[in-house]
């Protein structure tokens, strides 16, 4: 090989480990689909047909196919929670969770947290129907459950690696003083969810993490100064996008907000009686640029995969 040769492939051999780093191409793009729920009020069938207008809309058969047709077409899916699974028919009535639990699991959630309407039947009756048939993360950041049933099957916060992407996931719940009977939160500690989730979206960001979600059930927002998902967006620091429950809005489009340190932070939110699918496609490209691509809040009918 002439000198002239050797100094051409050397440098393009350079070049191409400077377009390399920590195993990224510099001009690589990484997908991720999320897919959520909330408020799904233990409806496990599709809505009756009574001539209503979701009649024959819904149900876990339909959505489990839908989330399969999404698995099948994308590679890297999280499926999310922001709580409410329980109370709304007879099948929470009479059997106090087991079901739904079931059907969440079937359908692979990767994570949930606890709505007000989850302690319906107690805090023990949610931790045997969690261990016994659920058996995905709960993620809660700002109750406190030492000294509770559920001390040992909670997390403030969890990372999912999806490919090369590190994803954050943390939760918030609503207070429990005066929506829910205290015989049945017992013991539960309500902590500040503003102040508890930028915590532990700093954890979060110090870990590395491409992207941080906080699944809440606080609320999209109200008329006085309550505590809501639209405040939380406003006053957070590190989190990207909140996934959010109790309202039962249906959102056309995801709310788009900006946060304490003047960056863009999404709102979604699809709903109740798992009528709809919220899906959220994100594009991540080397140096930690992300954007949202492309969401939709899909109808769950039984056509829509046949």
């Amino acid at each position: 090989m002439n000198r002239r040769k050797f100094i051409l492939n050397s440098s393009l051999a350079a070049g191409a480990a400077m377009l390399q780093v920590d195993g990224y191409a510099f001009d690589q793009v990484f997908k991720l689909t999320i897919l959520h729920t909330n408020d799904v009020h233990s409806r496990l069938d599709a809505f009756p047909m009574d001539g209503s207008q979701n009649a024959g809309k819904g149900g876990v058969a339909a959505r489990a196919k839908l989330i399969q047709k999404i698995r099948s077409e994308v590679e890297h899916v999280l499926l999310l929670d922001a709580g409410d699974v329980f109370q709304g028919t007879p099948y929470f009535n009479i059997f106090k969770g087991e079901p739904e639990m079931k059907a969440m699991r079937m359908m692979g959630y990767d994570a949930a947290i606890m709505g007000n309407h989850d302690f319906d039947a107690g805090m023990d009756n949610f931790v045997y129907q969690l261990t016994s048939h659920g058996k995905f993360p709960i993620i809660m950041c700002n109750y406190g459950f030492e000294g509770t049933p559920m001390q040992n099957l909670y997390a403030p916060y969890k990372i999912f690696n999806k490919g090369k992407l590190k994803i954050g996931i943390t939760g918030v719940g609503i207070e429990l003083e005066g929506l829910v009977p205290s015989s049945l939160f017992g013991n539960t500690i309500y902590r500040d969810p503003i102040s508890a989730a930028n915590l532990a979206a700093y954890e979060l960001k110090k870990k590395g993490c491409d992207m941080i979600i906080c699944v809440s059930h606080l609320g999209d927002r109200y008329a006085d100064n309550k505590v809501s998902d639209e405040i939380l967006a406003k006053e957070s620091e590190n989190i990207d996008l909140i996934i959010g429950g109790h309202t039962h809005r249906f959102f056309e489009q995801p709310r788009e907000y900006t946060n304490k340190f003047g960056k863009k932070i999404i709102v979604n939110q699809v709903g109740w009686g798992g009528l709809r699918l919220g899906r959220l496609d994100y594009e991540f490209s080397r140096g930690g640029t992300k954007k949202l691509e492309k969401n939709q809040s899909i109808l769950v009918e039984k056509n829509i995969v046949e």
